[in-house]
């Protein structure tokens, strides 16, 4: 039955099998033998003809379309999807930002970001007073630039070699919202059946996520919070308490996190807290909003870290020590109602797109109303504690980790005494043989939670390759020790050494899913750096145990870039041998990319290594 690396989920398991209830590790379980069409992407049920389905006596579906432009068509609509969940994102943010005043709920911490964007649009930094909506309201409109036009935030932000073969190629987009628009309207049945022009599209949407949504929203959201710099962090199950009033936060978003830390560090807040009888009132984070807060934000005794990724959440839920599970956008199981109810937990949305059987009246966040949302949810925190408390027989003595977070590019120049050289320069001497971005979400697709992302890591760190790790694989990274000084003992000599003369671990947390495209601004200035184009950088990307459709596009965003990206399960396109030959072989002469799948970690990181050697051979480093 599937389990997990980490020994606490792995006894909340145990708990939650001897109770009877069922979580996502059960549910793998019980869907058993998958479909060998929809495994290998030949199977297609979009318009009333279908389903339909690809075999030698029937090579083509009702409409005409082959094996190869059915799976890559099938393949751009998850793409569409993560797309527009990210550009989501980046609304919610701009809108937020758009608000900022000084003194109030938001207000702007890093001008300089405000004043980088502010220069990408065109905006003028004076008058200083209006710049915030000014800049909000100037990307809310680039999101919207016409699909043919080309976007500004791509020009300006990309390295100019990338830049010019886009254009070469003809995928420079235009704004985020046309583009996936463009895409998803390239998907109808009878509209785009072609493989090849399918996949440019899907490159093109990917630069356009990376550059109009991605990037924006990190910006922007250093702007609001602060560039992330380093500090050590608390994580794992083990941070619930369940004496403690509980909010947990999660998600992907940091506003109504942001809000409830500042409103929970207010005295009368934890004298109410306590007035109840409880020791005081505690802000957990969980998954990807608790990666943005553990990124920005220092642990007290306040705000206590990260539980973990989307895996870990049901098993949260199941210590019984939860009072108000606080659900923004993005993966939020859709069966944590009847595991709340069990729990006395309150699952209350926070964001418009969450529907959960069983939750609470949303409390639909709004930036001119967070403060006092903020409130709310304590309210009602604090009203359910003794409720609560009356089945909490169960929170079990947890491991509780540390971690060290907040690594950005600004942190990782500081480091180096503000000049990419030092890494340059072990890079070339050979201390260092190059660097990953592990970009991962958590699944139990082929291996317990978290295994195969650890192995490939350690595996990694062992050859002397620095990690930059994001999304929910990082939580996985965090919880398994490996961003810890402790950690470079697993390291090999070189990077060990690194670690030593910097004082940082060897596998680096980055962020969450969205800072894909932050990654993008770091290896792009490597490249500027050493005079090169991006592909031909000992650099590589990988996805251990990539899981939903945001982590599709973010691959098509590194194929675009020209990077070497690793990817394990499987994609769901190996019934195209048409388009499994582009994406692995033919990739290199057009974007310099190139798709590499392996479910070996071994044999996984020998192929990036053995990129990544030939790299430093044409260098001639």
């Amino acid at each position: 039955m599937a389990d997990s690396y980490h020994a606490s989920v792995h006894t909340m398991l145990e708990q939650t099998r001897a109770d009877g209830k069922e979580t996502a590790f059960e549910r793998m379980e019980q869907q058993g033998h998958r479909c060998t069409y929809c495994e290998q992407g030949i199977r297609c049920s979009l318009c009333s003809q279908g389903p339909c389905r690809i075999s030698a006596k029937a090579p083509r579906g009702v409409c005409g379309i082959d094996a190869d432009g059915m799976a890559m068509r099938n393949f751009l609509l998850q793409n569409t999807m993560g797309t527009a969940t990210y550009t989501y994102h980046a609304v919610e943010v701009m809108k937020t930002l758009r608000v900022a005043e000084p003194g109030g709920t938001f207000e702007v911490k890093d001008w300089s970001k405000l004043e980088l964007l502010a220069d990408v649009i065109g905006e003028t930094v004076e008058p200083r007073d209006t710049l915030a909506k000014r800049v909000a309201d100037g990307l809310l409109a680039e999101f919207s630039r016409d699909h043919q036009s080309q976007s500004p935030l791509v020009e300006k932000l990309a390295p100019a070699a990338r830049v010019a073969r886009w254009k070469e190629l003809g995928i420079m987009p235009g704004g985020v919202f046309q583009e996936s628009m463009y895409a998803t309207s390239s998907c109808l049945t009878n509209v785009d059946g072609n493989y090849a022009s399918l996949a440019l599209k899907g490159l093109r949407l990917g630069i356009a996520t990376a550059y109009g949504a991605q990037i924006p929203l990190e910006l922007a959201q250093d702007a609001l919070f602060g560039t992330p710099q380093p500090h050590a962090v608390k994580v794992d199950l083990g941070i619930i308490d369940g004496g403690y009033v509980n909010i947990v936060v999660n998600g992907h978003e940091p506003m109504v996190g942001a809000t409830l830390i500042a409103a929970a560090h207010a005295p009368e807040v934890q004298d109410k807290a306590k007035a109840a009888g409880a020791k005081g009132l505690h802000i957990v984070g969980s998954i990807e909003t608790g990666q943005e807060l553990i990124q920005r934000f220092e642990v007290d005794d306040v705000f206590v870290g990260l539980t973990g990724n989307w895996l870990s959440e049901e098993l949260a839920v199941a210590t019984g020590g939860i009072d108000v599970f606080a659900a923004d956008m993005n993966c939020v199981v859709p069966t944590l109602g009847a595991l709340c109810a069990a729990h006395n937990t309150l699952l209350v949305p926070v964001s418009d797109l969450v529907g959960v059987d069983g939750a609470e009246t949303p409390i639909v966040f709004e930036a001119t109303k967070a403060a006092e949302q903020a409130q709310q949810l304590i309210d009602m925190a604090i009203g359910n504690f003794a409720r609560r408390r009356e089945l909490s027989s169960y929170v079990p003595k947890l491991p509780i980790g540390d971690a060290i977070a907040g690594f950005s590019t600004e942190s990782i120049l500081g480091a180096l005494g503000g000049s990419l050289d030092p890494l340059l320069d072990v890079i070339k001497n050979g201390t260092l043989k190059g660097v990953c971005g592990l970009v991962s979400c958590t699944t139990l697709h082929g291996s317990d939670q978290d295994s195969f992302t650890v192995a490939v890591a350690k595996e990694l760190i062992k050859n002397d390759v620095l990690v930059l790790a994001m999304g929910c694989g990082n939580a996985g990274l965090q919880v398994a020790g490996l961003e810890t000084a402790a950690a470079k003992e697993l390291a090999g000599p070189g990077l060990k050494a690194v670690c030593e003369l910097l004082g940082v671990p060897p596998v680096l947390s980055f962020g969450t899913c969205t800072d894909t495209g932050r990654i993008l601004l770091l290896v792009g200035a490597i490249a500027d750096a050493l005079g090169v184009d991006v592909p031909a950088l000992p650099v590589v990307a990988t996805a251990p145990e990539y899981m939903e459709q945001k982590a599709t596009i973010d691959a098509m965003a590194a194929l675009a870039f020209g990077m070497y990206v690793h990817v394990s399960p499987v994609p769901f396109v190996t019934g195209a041998p048409n388009l499994v030959k582009l994406v692995t072989e033919d990739l290199p002469g057009v974007t310099g990319g190139k798709l590499a799948v392996e479910t070996n970690a071994k044999e996984a990181v020998a192929a990036m290594l053995a990129h990544i050697d030939e790299k430093r051979a044409a260098l001639g480093i």
